[in-house]
């Protein structure tokens, strides 16, 4: 299943709502599980970020639905990368 990398920078709003951020994190884990994908990791960062989440889902119009659906909230900034796995980035190569 293709993974998708999500940098992810806060807005006043999301700040403000940090009391919040479990629960946050905890919806995003359901609409990603509802679309047929699922969570891999969220982190907090340090740096231009404050967060990143990997996720995987089923294809690039489902990532882009899951997107739009967590950003609803206006909570955070995002940009979303199309991520390939060793596997993945091999067998690309392999046809060069």
């Amino acid at each position: 299943m293709p993974h998708y990398v999500t940098l992810m920078r806060w807005t006043s709003q999301g700040v403000a709502g940090l009391p919040a951020w479990r629960e946050r994190v905890e919806d995003g884990e359901r609409i990603i599980g509802e679309a047929g994908g699922s969570l891999v990791g969220v982190y907090v960062t340090l740096g231009r970020y404050d967060v990143v989440e990997i996720f995987e889902a089923p294809d690039d119009e489902t990532a882009a639905e899951i997107i739009l659906k967590l950003q609803r909230h206006g909570a955070e900034h995002t940009e979303t990368l199309r991520a390939f796995t060793r596997e993945e980035a091999e067998e690309i190569i392999r046809k060069l």
